[in-house]
């Protein structure tokens, strides 16, 4: 099959005319083909290298669904960005893949989940009196620690120094901002290894193994049980009775810190700059928590939170911390009477297709009763956390965690908007920008 006989082609020369915007924001250049080519369009990036953008959600969802044993990640997930967090959930591919995913599924379980809500609770108040009244302030660092200590005392409770903390934060962001100039600039790919870049940040990944495994032998040698993430790990038994090994069990610690906090935190600051905007629903926020709090239950708070989740869910379609999904076919494949064949570079616009006007009336508003029904209502059209099989193991995790941080704020404090417009920095993960607020004590 010939992919180029039918679907429109950007060419190589307008992809390096704007190569700088690019490298600042692709967002605006996708939209713009989206706008003139269509739903799905190829984009040339070199001479024989190509990649096809889509904002078709029935195409995602036949591939990341219906037909997703046809499809893998990309080497930019299962080559590119190993080197820096290794074989784990995220990164892995086929009966590897499977083979963890079923051993570590049931730590992820609501039940499990459970014991977990105190830390998560006792991390964001510790994160949240560190704001200060009344003064403007760029929220997106105290929620991007608050992200990251939550998943620090979920896995390890409070056996870990803040000096480790700090480090393992910082290794885990410069590997990020390392891999994304080698996505964006992918022809300087010989500068960055001639000059030594990408050899300094599999150095900084080395030392963050190495503190993890500190963390992980101290645990061991203690013979102590915390029921955290990472007990459960320890404990978790593969069918033939064995455990993980070291290696293994790091890489999924490492892939837990990079897709754990990121996403969560930038979701969580989109969170807040949309209920600054929009002031009748911190209100309605509000309100819910003083009728849930009578009951002093976690697990009933981050349930019943209906209106909460809604904002959130809202907040995640406009802003999706996870803004694009590759994958690569494995064969030959059909899709709409278009052509692909094997090895095509496909990447699927969630940005794009969380805003389609075909799929959303009133698109670009701020409109979180949509979801009064839920999130499952749009399941052909929405994936904050993916779809099908490879759906991120931790939605329920980042849900929850996500729902506590939104409504302990909100009981705290009212937010006032310092910023125009909201702005986005769009990395690996969309990041939200210049995320100025006030918060005014409530009596």
């Amino acid at each position: 099959m010939n992919t180029k006989e039918n679907i429109p082609t950007v060419p190589l020369s307008r992809f390096i005319k704007h190569s700088l915007d690019i490298l600042k924001n692709p967002l605006p250049f996708h939209h713009q083909n989206f706008e003139a080519q269509g739903d799905v369009f190829r984009l040339k990036i070199g001479f024989k290298n190509s990649v096809i953008f889509i904002r078709d959600a029935a195409f995602a969802e036949y591939v990341l669904q219906k037909n997703q044993k046809n499809y893998t990640k990309s080497k930019i997930q299962t080559k590119d960005l190993v080197k820096y967090v290794g074989k784990g959930l995220l990164t892995s591919e086929g009966a590897h893949w499977k083979k963890q995913r079923k051993l570590i599924q049931p730590a992820f379980h609501k039940k499990q989940l459970a014991n977990l809500l105190d830390s998560i609770k006792n991390a964001i108040e510790a994160e949240y009196n560190k704001i200060i009244p009344n003064e403007v302030i760029d929220i997106f660092p105290i929620l991007n620690d608050l992200a990251f200590q939550t998943v620090v005392k979920s896995l390890f409770s409070s056996a870990v120094n803040q000096k480790d903390i700090n480090r393992l934060q910082y290794i885990t962001e410069q590997a990020q901002q390392m891999l994304v100039k080698e996505l964006r600039q992918p022809y300087l790919g010989w500068w960055f290894n001639l000059g030594g870049d990408i050899q300094k940040h599999i150095d900084l990944t080395n030392e963050a193994r190495q503190i993890l495994k500190r963390i992980v032998n101290e645990r061991r040698a203690s013979q102590s049980k915390a029921d955290d993430l990472l007990d459960m790990l320890l404990e978790a038994r593969y069918e033939d009775g064995t455990t993980m090994e070291e290696e293994q069990l790091i890489d999924e610690i490492l892939i837990l810190f990079t897709a754990g906090h990121e996403t969560t935190s930038n979701a969580l600051t989109f969170t807040m700059q949309l209920l600054a905007l929009h002031p009748e629903w911190q209100d309605k926020i509000y309100n819910e928590r003083l009728a849930l709090q009578r009951n002093d239950d976690l697990m009933a708070l981050v349930t019943q939170s209906r209106v909460c989740q809604q904002v959130l869910e809202e907040a995640m379609r406009l802003y999706p911390p996870a803004y694009f999904i590759d994958r690569v076919n494995k064969t030959d494949d059909t899709f709409n009477g278009m052509n692909f064949e094997a090895g095509s570079n496909l990447l699927f616009s969630v940005y794009e297709i969380h805003r389609h006007p075909k799929l959303w009336d009133d698109p670009d508003a701020f409109l979180p009763e949509r979801f009064n029904e839920g999130g499952r209502k749009f399941s052909s059209q929405y994936f904050p956390f993916g779809a099908g099989p490879r759906k991120c193991i931790g939605n329920n995790f980042a849900m929850f965690e996500m729902i506590i941080a939104v409504s302990e704020l909100i009981s705290k404090f009212k937010i006032h908007s310092e910023f125009d417009a909201i702005g986005i920095t769009p990395l690996i993960t969309l990041k939200p920008k210049n995320a100025f607020l006030k918060f005014e004590k409530r009596l």
